[in-house]
């Protein structure tokens, strides 16, 4: 069966299905399911710890609620120098990391059976019931559950979106790791801001349903996809990934290109869906770009949920509560820079950045040993520094991983290669629970 669009390895190969207009159209689609997918993820937990407060103060028999609650107030430790939390940030950080992970783990094996159409629709739906739970919630189980449905929509979205980008020209990418990362400072920003006007929780929460309407928007109306793209009807995934010669002479007009295309789609190679044996074959050749992104991500949150919090200067004229929001808002402005920056550097030596993030952590370790750092504005550049390497490896890892895995394991890959932001934010959050401890105790 003939097919107007293909997805070849070379992005300006790939059909860009109606010209410039439909590309950019394309481009802002990626963009606003960045923003959209990431954007629940982001503003769950301090809805959750609002609604929790509310709920504590109305029902005496709240204790677990502690558990949401990043709150920094003055003694809460008195036996400590660093103004400890009760309960570790990390804890936080796990609640809303694991099912993220155990999706990205389980996931590529089997939702290749589920046409994207079915996938966006779920993902809206489990976005949009996260923010209703935490918003209606009466009793704590309510709000924990709404962050891991915000957790699950935001972990499927995430590995089912990169899978999509093969069917486009590769600088769709780019327009995902911008929104992406776009979504950490936009949705913490529209959600202290909303609560400062003077809404309530719930009602900002209920105003954020449009989130997930735009994610819907976006996919079915600003998206300009192939007909090749399975949409709705199961179609097996090398079927998508392909290369078709007539259809390349139609595109390209050019017959170099199409010796070229003949060429490369002549070459003997196996049919079919992909089998466990290749699936694991490509994760193997999958581990020089998990490693790497793992270990960054490992590096970063284990600076953002075990010692930022323990990064607090006396005398500063920020409070510790202020000083804490401000780390949190310098790194996501950082990740938003670099994760918009791939059109203008590309950096392929991705271990470089993993040993980068690791000398940052080290280095902020022992700042909280020692307190040797005369002031909160140093902190402040070393973590904007921080999220600059964080998005650069997460938007440089997926362009390369999508330029350099053949056709047929492309989607496949870009899903499966998800999994290791998770899994070294989830090491992190396991890491920084023996840290916080043993500094809260001196």
């Amino acid at each position: 069966m003939e097919r107007t669009a293909s997805v070849s390895a070379d992005p300006e190969q790939r059909p860009d299905t109606g010209g410039r207009c439909a590309k950019c159209r394309s481009w802002g689609g990626f963009w606003v399911l960045g923003l959209c997918n990431n954007f629940a993820y982001v503003v769950m937990l301090s809805a959750a710890h609002d609604i929790l407060r509310k709920q504590e103060s109305q029902n005496t028999t709240a204790p677990t609620s502690a558990t949401l609650t990043v709150d920094f107030q003055a003694g809460n430790n008195g036996s400590s120098s660093y103004d400890c939390n009760p309960v570790s940030t990390a804890a936080v950080l796990l609640a809303d990391i694991l099912p993220t992970l155990v999706i990205k783990l389980l996931a590529p094996y089997v939702i290749h059976k589920v046409p994207y159409g079915f996938r966006v629709l779920f993902c809206v739906v489990m976005a949009a019931t996260s923010f209703l739970l935490v918003s209606f919630s009466t009793v704590v189980w309510m709000s924990i559950l709404g962050v891991i449905f915000a957790s699950v929509s935001s972990g499927l979205g995430e590995l089912s979106f990169l899978s999509l980008t093969v069917f486009f020209s590769r600088d769709v990418l780019e327009g995902w790791g911008s929104g992406t990362g776009g979504a950490g400072v936009a949705g913490a920003l529209l959600y202290s801001g909303l609560i400062q006007l003077g809404l309530t929780p719930r009602i900002t929460l209920l105003i954020m349903l449009v989130v997930p309407l735009a994610m819907l928007i976006s996919y079915f109306f600003m998206l300009v996809p192939p007909s090749s793209l399975p949409q709705w009807g199961a179609r097996e995934a090398e079927h998508a990934a392909r290369s078709s010669e007539e259809t390349q002479r139609m595109i390209d007009g050019s017959d170099k290109e199409d010796e070229e295309e003949e060429e490369e789609t002549s070459t003997p190679g196996p049919t079919g869906p992909l089998t466990f044996a290749e699936k694991r074959h490509i994760i193997r050749g999958l581990l020089k770009f998990v490693f790497p992104l793992g270990l960054v991500y490992f590096a970063e949150y284990f600076i953002n949920q075990g010692l930022m919090e323990l990064l607090f200067f006396q005398g500063f004229f920020l409070s510790h509560a202020e000083q804490y929001r401000w780390y949190q808002t310098l790194y996501q402005v950082g990740v938003m820079i670099s994760r918009s920056s791939l059109r203008c550097l590309k950096i392929r030596k991705l271990w470089t950045l993993s040993l980068l993030q690791v000398v940052n952590a080290v280095f902020l370790l022992f700042a909280v040993r020692y307190q040797f750092l005369p002031s909160a504005w140093i902190v402040f550049a070393v973590i904007l520094y921080e999220g600059l390497l964080g998005g650069a490896s997460y938007v440089n890892t997926f362009h390369f991983i999508s330029k350099e895995t053949e056709d047929r394991h492309r989607e496949f890959a870009m899903a499966a290669a998800s999994v290791g932001d998770s899994l070294g934010i989830a090491l992190a959050g396991a890491a920084a629970f023996p840290v916080h401890r043993y500094f809260c105790s001196l």
